[in-house]
């Protein structure tokens, strides 16, 4: 079966690897720094936090916030669950704002129209997470200008985007947003096996990050809150998490963002060639916005009767999928008294969507494979 997605290792990475391995720290030495820069310097932002994986990054991101049971968080209603679960770690309420059903990501309309309508109640969020879909980046200067007027932190959840660029900036800059999130799962543009790390351009930020990310406790001496009696001392300051990323991990990820730019001019090659395979026929890919560059983790297609076109490509050994069921569809959240009819282009974008096979290493032929299942599946 083709896969959607998967990850390129090369004996570079190996070797990286294998070095931690005769080093004398596998974790909590000098990789993570290295990765963390490395992540800093491609994305043009001053701080970087590498942590365990995108899940745990969502987590920090809201728990450097002081969300609480009082605050609530707005997420884009076409995600994975974690974009939701992390503000309800923090015990907040979540809800969510409609998607652009051409392309998956927030609808800046909606949002307004739901901004203005809070702002009347005295109900805004304290946080908004929107969501770069597939790896195309949301309307970010029109949504960063919207939570800047009405006092929101913005979060990005770019777990599908490093390498991603927004008006020839590359995402996780954090120009228009408080922090960026990415994960480095192994589908992912780079993978370290599991992995996220969070940008920001905000130094209390990411100090506050650091400190929650390895159980609330720090040995800086310029950060510490009682006299010092020794080297061997070290403060917890608060109740934190043990979120951190092994230099196993880090050393991997290092190796693979040497290829970041290749393998992201990879997947757009192949994004291309399937714009123009699918030209005749009956399929609608995402529409992609002429000021940005998507880093294409996925290739979405709408079609029509999706249910019977997925099933029949599966059974051709075409490994689909769909991404994602809107978060308000799910049974937890629906508990919690949510209703995917509120959102009607979650509703309208979740009836069609397809995710074709897509990653670096995918062939001409495997690509030609697809397109040719996919023309008999919709045919019949």
């Amino acid at each position: 079966m083709i896969p959607y997605g998967r990850q390129s290792i090369s004996d570079a990475d190996i070797e990286a690897v294998v070095a931690v391995l005769k080093s004398d720290y596998l974790t909590q030495g000098q990789a993570v720094p290295a990765f963390e820069q490395g992540l800093a310097d491609y994305c043009q932002v001053p701080y970087v936090v590498a942590c365990s994986n995108g899940t745990t990054a969502l987590h920090l991101a809201c728990a450097v916030l002081d969300l609480s049971a009082a605050d609530r968080v707005w997420v884009s209603a076409v995600s994975f669950v974690a974009s939701a679960n992390c503000a309800r770690y923090c015990n907040a309420e979540v809800d969510f704002v409609d998607v652009d059903p051409a392309t998956g990501n927030l609808d800046v309309v909606a949002l307004n129209n739901k901004l203005q309508q809070a702002a009347l109640v005295h109900a805004l969020p304290k946080a908004l997470i929107a969501v770069h879909l597939a790896g195309q980046p949301c309307d970010l200067k029109e949504i960063g200008t919207l939570c800047r007027q009405y006092g929101i932190a913005l979060i990005e959840d770019a777990c599908h985007a490093l390498g991603a660029h927004y008006q020839g900036t590359p995402i996780g800059s954090c120009l228009h947003s408080d922090m960026t999130v990415f994960s480095f799962h192994p589908v992912k543009p780079i993978t370290t096996a599991e992995g996220g790390a969070i940008t920001t351009r905000n130094q209390a930020l990411a100090a506050k990050l650091r400190l929650y990310r390895s159980h609330g406790i720090t040995r800086d001496p310029q950060a510490l809150l009682m006299p010092s009696p020794g080297e061997w001392y070290y403060e917890q300051q608060l109740l934190g998490f043990n979120y951190r990323l092994t230099d196993l991990q880090a050393a991997l990820g290092l190796s693979q963002l040497s290829r970041l730019d290749q393998f992201i001019t990879q997947r757009r090659e192949l994004a291309r060639r399937y714009d123009e395979l699918l030209t005749a026929l009956p399929v609608q890919p995402l529409q992609q916005h002429s000021d940005r560059q998507s880093g294409y983790h996925l290739y979405v297609i709408e079609v029509a009767e999706r249910d019977q076109v997925f099933a029949r490509l599966r059974a051709a050994g075409i490994g689909v999928n769909v991404h994602y069921i809107p978060i308000p569809a799910q049974p937890y959240y629906r508990e919690l008294g949510h209703d995917l009819a509120a959102y009607p282009g979650a509703h309208s974008y979740y009836q069609g969507a397809i995710s074709l096979p897509l990653f670096p290493t995918l062939s001409h032929t495997e690509q030609q494979q697809v397109v040719h299942a996919l023309d008999q599946a919709i045919c019949g």
